[in-house]
C-alpha cells in the first residue's frame, strides 16, 4: 500500500497529518496492533518531523508544501517528509548531552530512538527527504 499526502507548511494541518498516517495504518492492521502504544511512537516521531519542516526548513512560510509518503509492506512502513527549504548539514548535528541544557537538537534523537531506521537526504531534485522507517509488531496474546 502507497498513500501521500500534501499539505501546507503550517502547524494548523497537524492534526490532519497524523488522522492521515493513522488512519492509513489502521485500514491495513486492523484490530492486530497495540494501537495505545503504537500510535504513540508513531505520532511523536510524525510530529517532530513535520514540525521541523514548518519552523526551520520552510521557516513560516504556509505557501511552501510539504509532501508526505508512506509506503507500507506486510508490517512495515516507511514514512519520508518531504521539504523544499535548503536543507540540514548533517555534519554540523552534535546530539545533546544532558548535562549541557542544549536548546536544540532533541528532535533528530528522538527520532532515532523512535523509529527503527532514519535517513536525511539533502537536496533530492531540489527538495530534502526524511525517511522514517519501522516495523509495527503484532499485538502480543495474554
Amino acid at each position: 500500500m502507497k498513500s501521500e499526502l500534501h499539505v501546507p507548511s503550517d502547524l494548523n494541518y497537524l492534526n490532519i497529518v497524523e488522522h492521515w498516517l493513522l488512519g492509513c495504518l489502521k485500514i491495513q492492521l486492523g484490530e492486530s496492533v497495540d494501537w495505545s502504544r503504537q500510535s504513540s511512537r508513531l505520532r511523536l516521531a510524525l510530529v517532530e518531523a513535520y514540525s521541523n519542516v514548518v519552523r526551520h526548513a520552510h521557516k513560516e512560510q504556509p505557501n511552501l508544501p510539504v509532501l508526505l509518503r508512506l509506503e507500507f509492506k506486510e508490517r512495515d512502513i516507511a514514512l519520508e517528509i518531504w521539504d523544499y527549504g535548503t536543507g540540514f548539514d548533517m555534519s554540523t548535528y552534535f546530539p545533546p548531552n544532558p548535562g549541557d541544557r542544549q536548546e536544540g537538537g532533541y528532535g533528530w534523537l528522538i527520532m532515532n530512538r523512535l523509529m527503527d531506521k532514519v535517513e536525511y537526504q539533502l537536496q533530492v531534485d531540489g527538495a530534502n527527504c526524511l525517511k522514517l522507517e519501522a516495523t509495527i509488531p503484532e499485538l502480543a496474546n495474554n
